[in-house]
């Protein structure tokens, strides 16, 4: 009698097909605790990651005024305020240079790289003004940018 009930248990078990309410309920609440992690920290990834662009961007500026100053101004960084409008008429920079986190074309005449009356950088300005931040990036700050890297062809 107990071998009859164990077969009847087993080839019942064996034609089930799918899920339970319970087991499908079960998997949309991990998945739903798993999304409700995620998501914050895939928004501050994104954050961060156009934070960083912006800031490669001042770096690329700063290479791009010190390159014109070297083949220019014969080296002298003195005092020197140079803008992104002058970059561009001396092609040290992309015409077509845009804002990472806005992807608006920064402005030729606003848009500074200032040196001290030492010739050290004092700072780097973007404007438009990137989202959440001040536009001003201090020496300190852009010297500690990785330098982009230039595109080989």
């Amino acid at each position: 009698m107990l071998a009859q009930a164990i077969k009847r248990r087993l080839s019942k078990e064996e034609n089930q097909k799918g899920f339970t309410l319970i087991e499908l309920l079960a998997v949309i609440v991990i998945l739903g605790i798993i999304a409700v992690i995620a998501i914050p920290m895939i928004g501050g990834i994104i954050n961060n990651s156009k934070k960083d662009a912006d800031l490669a961007t001042a770096r690329q500026l700063y290479d791009a005024s010190r390159m014109y100053i070297m083949g220019e101004l014969d080296g002298d960084f003195k005092g020197k305020t140079v803008t992104l409008e002058t970059l561009k008429d001396k092609k040290y920079i992309d015409q077509t240079l845009v804002l990472p986190s806005t992807k608006k074309s920064l402005s030729g005449t606003k848009t500074t790289i200032v040196y001290t009356s030492d010739g050290v950088l004092q700072k780097v300005t973007l404007d438009p003004v990137p989202t959440g931040e001040s536009g001003e990036y201090p020496a300190d700050k852009v010297l500690s940018a990785e330098p982009t890297p230039t595109p080989t062809n």
